[in-house]
């Protein structure tokens, strides 16, 4: 057992020095037996307790790293972020719709949603915006949600009936707290500006709201809705390196692109994966060929169905009803 490794984690620190100062009283006690014989007897029943306790903050100290490291791969944190693509004011009005699903899924499941960034049109809709996630489980839910969304309908300024086709792309990035990469702190560039809309006048005179730009891949990042300069500047770093690491980890997916069982796509954001079809009141998900009925039931955040089809075809490689593409 790596004492010193584990005396560095402050989950698992004090643990490791009573572990520690165990292991001393072990070692004591053992000295004393070998001088003494008389006292064999005695230190054999303190030694007994001593191992179970030792045992005990073993099983405690494996708890903690075993849980750091599902932590890791599945994040408790998670940025989703939402664009408008095809379909102009439609389209916006689509990824307002989308955001708001997986606000009320979020909600549903006792998670914290906030929205830190937001770009409306003049109609309402959403032309791009952040949304922060927080709750045990929400990478692992939502992790297969990243890509083109398409929904087909008559919108309601279409005079003639006409059914559109719209588009908004979702995009899933995992705050991991341990992240391995090295970024050169001259190849971002820094801005600082008044935040707008909500917050008050402090928020307007002071400039707080903070803008990152990644110079090597053009990545552009905002954080405005925090109250200091600080705290946004460390939301939109946190925000910067999620997006950095679904970067290279959207790369590093393509090269090893193998056909293997249960895989579902690379995570790309350009790949269409699902077709909200509102005439015929059919969401169709194309990577496991299986559909859903009752449109707005699932808009109204009850995507459950649609995560455990996904988990499941992740695990066994089986898809459900066959549907159209």
């Amino acid at each position: 057992m790596n004492i010193e490794e584990y005396k560095k984690n402050h989950k698992t620190a004090y643990l490791a020095e009573m572990y520690e100062k165990l292991q001393k009283e072990e070692a004591e006690l053992i000295s004393i037996t070998q001088k003494d014989e008389s006292m064999k007897d005695l230190a054999t029943t303190e030694l007994s307790s001593i191992k179970e306790q030792m045992k005990n903050i073993e099983d405690q100290i494996k708890a903690i790293v075993d849980s750091e490291k599902e932590e890791l791969e599945y994040p408790n944190e998670i940025i989703l972020e939402v664009r408008a693509g095809a379909g102009g004011d439609e389209a916006a009005l689509f990824a307002e719709e989308l955001l708001q699903m997986y606000k009320k899924y979020a909600e549903s499941k006792g998670w914290g949603a906030k929205i830190l960034e937001e770009s409306k049109v003049s109609i309402g809709g959403y032309k791009e915006a952040i949304m922060e996630i927080r709750g045990k489980g929400a990478y692992e839910a939502l992790r297969y949600e990243t890509g083109v969304h398409r929904v087909q309908r008559v919108p309601d300024t279409e005079k003639m009936g006409r059914v559109h086709t719209s588009t908004a792309s979702i995009a899933i990035l995992p705050i991991r707290k341990k992240v391995q990469l090295d970024i050169n702190p001259t190849d971002i560039l820094m801005e600082f500006s008044r935040a707008g809309g909500k917050g008050g006048q402090n928020v307007n005179k002071v400039e707080t709201a903070v803008r990152l730009v990644h110079k090597p891949t053009g990545i552009d990042v905002r954080a405005t809705n925090e109250r200091s300069q600080s705290a946004n500047k460390e939301r939109a770093m946190s925000i910067l390196m999620a997006k950095l690491q679904a970067l290279k980890e959207e790369e590093e997916a393509k090269k090893f692109n193998a056909n293997k069982k249960g895989q579902i796509g690379t995570g790309d954001r350009s790949e269409k994966i699902r077709t909200y079809n509102v005439l015929q009141d059919r969401i169709t998900d194309h990577r496991i060929k299986t559909s859903w009925h009752n449109i707005p039931k699932i808009v109204a955040g009850e995507i459950d169905p649609i995560v455990k089809a996904l988990k499941e075809y992740s695990e066994t490689g089986i898809m459900g009803n066959e549907a159209e593409e």
